[in-house]
């Protein structure tokens, strides 16, 4: 199992469900919960730039300051989702 979720970046052990779903039903080990179930991702049409302000904004709502989610997804656009896009 990754680390982090290639998609979002947040840290695996994080998810409540420890990790999407698979179109069989099985366990996602690169994807979190947030981001993928049943074989596909939740927002198909997100930009590596449109994931990085969405994952801030729900760290904003949590009471993190924005400077602290900006440090936390600035990696996105090198996750495995992003890499070929």
């Amino acid at each position: 199992m990754e680390k982090f979720c290639q998609s979002c970046g947040m840290p695996m052990k994080k998810d409540p469900e420890s990790g999407g779903t698979n179109a069989d039903g099985s366990k996602s080990l690169k994807f979190c919960s947030y981001c993928y179930q049943s074989g596909q991702f939740t927002q198909p049409d997100f930009t590596a730039q449109e994931m990085q302000a969405f994952c801030i904004e729900k760290m904003k709502e949590m009471g993190m300051p924005k400077i602290i989610g900006w440090l936390f997804t600035r990696n996105i656009p090198k996750l495995e989702r992003w890499k070929n896009v």
